[in-house]
């Protein structure tokens, strides 16, 4: 009787193994779908937040030029008008006070010069706001002329490279370099006392690449994310789509990599920032 029972037992058993091992199965399998679900959600979740970031601050940037050519041209329209004015009646009053033999030339040149110096301040913090000359000559031409100005103080001299023939870019790319370069250099000038600027800039059809170098004392690059400068510069080209890579060492100079991608418009000459997303 117990050979007979014995085969029963292993045809109930056989089934019962095989239910488990599907149940098994089925259970890690799920398991494994939840994961993936829950993974793709997290994905989403995190690409949403670096979009909506992204968007935020591309917003901002934004705004924040606009202000600042509402504040550039509200400088130029209405307090140049007014100190162009006030200069026009001093020289006017200068050449009456010397036809009438009054002593008062001394105290009118003096306050032109005064008036003068305020129109010029003027039209520098004007074209510091929003330079004029970027949207007429391009990035390239404007860069070159604030390497002029500051190479003849004699302290630092800047040597600007790039092809001749550079393609024309989306408003937004060249002020945003602009901005940057601007900011390099001003790091340049106020801390490292580097004698020798060089910036390369060149373009191909996927993106447009800013090479700066100097040969300053350099920075540590565990402090190269501290300063207000550098946090503007990462915020500018997060909001490019770009890459920035900076190489120093203390004593050793500063080089930093500035890489923006670019897509061409078709039939056009004109170069758009790759969206994010």
């Amino acid at each position: 009787m117990e050979t007979i029972k014995n085969p029963v037992y292993i045809d109930v058993l056989i089934p019962l193994m095989v239910i488990i091992f599907v149940i098994g199965v089925g259970v890690v399998l799920l398991y494994q779908h939840f994961q993936k679900n829950l993974f793709i959600h997290k994905l989403k979740q995190e690409t949403l937040k670096a979009n909506y970031h992204n968007d935020l601050l591309r917003s901002n940037i934004k705004a924040e030029e606009e202000e600042r050519k509402r504040i550039a041209q509200d400088l130029h329209d209405e307090m140049g008008a007014v100190l162009s004015i006030m200069r026009m009646n001093l020289v006017l009053l200068e050449q009456q006070s010397q036809q009438t033999n009054v002593s008062l030339t001394p105290g009118l040149e003096n306050v032109r010069k005064l008036t003068e110096n305020a129109i010029t301040s003027m039209r520098n913090i004007s074209h510091r706001l929003m330079p004029p000359q970027l949207e007429t000559f391009g990035l390239v031409k404007t860069l070159e002329a604030v390497a002029r100005q500051i190479s003849e103080s004699g302290k630092t001299v800047i040597h600007i490279h790039a092809p001749d023939q550079m393609p024309d870019l989306q408003w937004g790319i060249k002020l945003g370099l602009y901005r940057i370069v601007m900011e390099l250099i001003n790091n340049t000038i106020k801390h490292s006392g580097a004698t020798q600027v060089t910036i390369d800039i060149h373009s191909s059809n996927e993106q447009v690449v800013c090479q700066y170098t100097d040969n300053g004392k350099g920075i540590n690059k565990a402090d190269s994310g501290n300063g207000l400068g550098f946090k503007s510069i990462e915020g500018r080209i997060n909001a490019m789509n770009g890459f920035f890579e900076i190489d120093t060492e203390q004593g050793q100079g500063f080089k930093a990599a500035i890489r923006i991608p670019l897509v061409p418009l078709q039939n056009e000459g004109v170069y758009y920032v790759y969206p994010i997303g």
